[in-house]
């Protein structure tokens, strides 16, 4: 049996980790007088913890340390006692810590569990408050004995102390909102959002991040995974019996469970055969039921729309992971990997990409970026947060590295950004993003904000229903055949629109007769603003400039013979579109045609999508006859609402039945169209 003694000297570690390394000044002990002490049941704002000082329960005194360290820049935790309940006189004395005290304890490895490297708080800080039990004036309470408030680190700022695990909490009704999100299928992102509309509060400012939503989901997951992924499997083996050109590509863990899973569609490979220059890849998104990363592979047609190349789903975000996501990737396009590749920030798939794709060009999406923008800054900058992003999107768009630069150090002084770890980091990343860097590869103008919505729009349309793991392949297949249907319906819009002449020049005609309306649109607007710059012919090319202008410009080199135009702007080389400094040259040059290499392939008139130029079976020549007649249904449709445009499509239907008619009959076609005709 324990003496009192014995009992009162039991000294208890909240986290052993401390035993060694935190030194408590035993020395600090003093005893006031009753009439000295005050007993600190409710505190000011501007309270300081003092020797002495009293309070009616150690709770009490832990809340009111926590509020101080809270208003100074830190947190605190519990560490160690001394006594115990019910033993002798019981529980006799508390510390209360910095949550930087302690070292970084040491973890044994186990080869068979993943190890996550990640960089420990503790420093060893020696700031604490020890409270005692103090019995002899009647009712026990808690005498302040010890109090030591030197820290060895810098104290955060107010906007950050909030960000410390020890005052970020999700209050009970705020669960269960998170858990309703959860079953409607939105992202975290938009759990975040509109939860932050409903508190009116600004971006960043709820008293909990993403990673603790992520955690309250994971830790609320009540399906069987295991079962899910069975599922999976068997839909996508069944989809393959259907059609053999579904691919797909999965991995199992030691366990015989699934660990990763990709899959592509026909219709997607076909696509990138002619759109796969140019992809994003955006894993920014998880399948919030079974908090599993989602991979999407995504292009921009010639018409300026999405189309869908694949997708991953991963067990976990790690270098392996993506490695083997980019390899099952390049397998379904037959090896061909993209010129350039667009990401999120994610080091592991950088570092994946170099080593899976080392020819191609790895940027990061600004718009995945941008969003971040609200959680990095805004708390920060408060009131200047518009005019300091208004500067940023200034020197984004810049086209010389030199003033990039020198505009980003006058940024960080203007705005007091110097110690900001994320200004540090995007300047250091910068070679990644900003568009000074990256103009001389082709992006398909998907950096732009435009591009960027409407792919995001796409991707939201098959996380907006999530259910069973199962029935993710088959909504992303439904997502992309709408988007298919979509697509063909606002190409035939397209092309059915009359395009207006601006400038009355034969390049202009004749690129109107080869671009698509989208593609044509962009190149026109630098044809009616090429008339407003002046060419000088220089000894090594020409030098164009604005005719307002008296100094700078652009380098243009031009070899007639050849055909070959570039210019130091290297819009061409970034979009596939031609810029006004080239073709104010062209023009000046008695050139009556755009160069046909000048007028990419992704960019031309295609009269169907590739998916339907490639198809060759009787079912898919059935699903092309079906196409047509709704190109026909919209035709009459859009003809009938006037007499003009009745009178031009009468005419233009006459010339081009004449012509099919002169084509001759496949005897297979004949066979594919009699099922049609027997169901009208």
């Amino acid at each position: 049996m324990m003496s009192e003694d014995a009992g009162q000297m039991l000294v208890m570690y909240d986290d052993p980790s401390d035993q060694r390394s935190l030194s408590l000044d035993e020395t600090s002990s003093t005893q006031e007088s009753p009439d000295e002490a005050r007993l600190s049941l409710e505190t000011t704002a501007d309270s300081v913890p003092y020797i002495g000082q009293r309070f009616a329960t150690h709770d009490a005194a832990y809340e009111f340390y926590s509020e101080y360290a809270k208003r100074c820049g830190f947190s605190i935790r519990r560490h160690r006692t001394e006594g115990k309940d019910g033993v002798g006189k019981g529980l006799t004395r508390r510390y209360f810590v910095c949550h930087r005290a302690g070292n970084t304890p040491v973890k044994t490895l186990n080869d068979s569990k993943p190890q996550r490297n990640r960089k420990s708080s503790r420093c060893g800080c020696q700031a604490y408050l020890r409270i005692s039990k103090v019995t002899d004036l009647g009712p026990a309470e808690w005498r302040v004995t010890g109090f030591v408030n030197h820290h060895n680190h810098e104290l955060l700022e107010p906007n950050q102390v909030r960000f410390l695990p020890a005052y970020r909490t999700i209050s009970d009704a705020d669960k269960n909102r998170i858990l309703m999100f959860a079953k409607t299928g939105i992202s975290v992102q938009q759990m975040m959002r509109l939860m932050e509309l409903e508190k009116c509060v600004e971006p960043g400012y709820l008293p909990f991040t993403e990673k603790d939503v992520r955690n309250l989901l994971q830790s609320f997951r009540k399906s069987d995974q295991e079962d899910e992924s069975i599922d999976l499997l068997r839909m996508c083996r069944n989809n393959k019996d259907k059609d053999p050109n579904f691919k797909f590509e999965y991995t199992l863990d030691s366990n015989n469970r699934l660990d990763n899973i990709a899959w592509s569609y026909a219709s997607s490979v076909q696509s990138y055969e002619i759109y796969g220059d140019a992809v994003v890849f955006d894993t920014t998104h998880r399948l919030t039921v079974f908090d599993m990363p989602l991979g999407i592979w995504v292009g921009v047609n010639n018409y300026g729309m999405p189309c869908f190349f694949g997708c991953v789903l991963l067990r976990e975000e790690n270098s392996r992971s993506f490695s083997w996501a980019l390899k099952a990737f390049l397998g379904f396009m037959n090896g061909k990997a993209p010129q350039t590749i667009l990401t999120d920030q994610n080091m592991y798939l950088k570092e994946a990409i170099a080593i899976e794709m080392p020819s191609t060009k790895h940027a990061l999406c600004i718009w995945m970026i941008v969003a971040k923008f609200p959680s990095w800054f805004n708390a920060v900058l408060g009131e200047r947060y518009n005019e300091w992003k208004a500067e940023f999107y200034r020197l984004y768009n810049l086209e010389s590295i030199e003033d990039f630069e020198l505009g980003w150090r006058d940024m960080v002084d203007f705005f007091g950004l110097h110690t900001n770890r994320h200004i540090a980091n995007l300047f250091a990343l910068r070679t990644l993003w900003a568009l000074p860097y990256l103009r001389s590869h082709f992006f398909a103008g998907m950096t732009t904000t435009g591009h960027s919505k409407a792919i995001n729009s796409f991707i939201q349309r098959f996380l907006s229903a999530q259910t069973r793991l199962a029935q993710f392949v088959e909504q992303v297949a439904v997502a992309v055949d709408f988007k298919d249907q979509a697509a063909e319906q606002q190409t035939m819009q397209q092309n059915l629109q009359n395009i207006c002449l601006k400038t009355g020049a034969p390049m202009e005609s004749h690129a109107a007769s080869v671009l698509t309306p989208f593609a044509f649109s962009k190149l026109q607007e630098q044809l009616v603003l090429a008339a407003h710059y002046a060419s000088f012919q220089m000894d090594d090319g020409f030098l164009v400039r604005h005719h307002t202008k008296l100094e700078g410009g652009r380098k243009v080199y031009w070899v007639p013979r050849e055909g070959i135009i570039s210019c130091s702007c290297h819009q061409f080389e970034f979009s596939g579109i031609l810029c006004r400094h080239a073709l104010r040259v062209l023009s000046t040059g008695n050139c009556f045609q755009i160069p046909d290499r000048y007028l990419p392939l992704r960019w031309r008139r295609i009269s169907t999508s590739p998916a339907k130029l490639h198809q060759s079976s009787s079912s898919d020549h059935m699903e092309r006859i079906q196409l047509f007649q709704s190109m026909v249904s919209t035709l009459v449709t859009e003809s009938a609402k006037s007499k003009e445009r009745l009178d031009i499509a009468t005419e233009q239907v006459s010339i081009l039945l004449s012509r099919i008619r002169e084509q001759p009959v496949a005897s297979q076609g004949a066979r594919d169209i009699s099922p049609i005709h027997r169901n009208l």
